[in-house]
């Protein structure tokens, strides 16, 4: 019982946080922020990005999805990945939830940015939209002058 209990305390040391800062990108009328975000990794396995969302309304969201983009160090869009965020974020509420980065290796030079890019009310069958690739690639220029 005691040596699985090393091994398992060994095992979450082993994970660390990455070299990796990560930006939020955010349309002005987001629905949802995204914040406290931490990029953690482990030998032989991809980033996994743990973030807080915060419902910024008074009505309950059904869904919402979570965007990344990475940019070489040129500025040029390197890789996206979208994800569902968590489900049913209440007014007000703040949930963390986490984000397995699939989007190939990762260079200390590259600049990494997240957001959220649709969220959906409960009981409303159409969605916030935001095209944040725009909003991203602005940022990204914004950061090279």
């Amino acid at each position: 019982m005691m040596k699985s209990a090393v091994v398992l305390a060994a095992s979450w040391l082993m994970v660390a946080a990455a070299d990796f800062p990560i930006a939020v990108v955010q349309a002005p009328d987001s629905p949802v922020r995204l914040d406290r975000l931490r990029i953690f990794s482990a030998d032989d396995a991809p980033p996994v990005l743990l973030y807080a969302a915060t419902n910024l309304t008074d009505n309950q969201l059904d869904q919402f999805t979570v965007m990344v983009f990475v940019f070489d160090q040129d500025g040029n869009l390197k890789a996206r990945q979208v994800a569902p965020g968590r489900r049913t974020l209440d007014a007000r509420e703040t949930k963390y939830s986490a984000m397995v980065l699939d989007v190939g290796a990762i260079a200390a030079t590259d600049t990494l940015m997240a957001g959220v890019d649709q969220a959906q009310r409960v009981g409303s069958d159409q969605w916030w939209r935001a095209d944040l690739r725009v909003l991203a690639e602005q940022a990204v220029a914004a950061k090279k002058r």
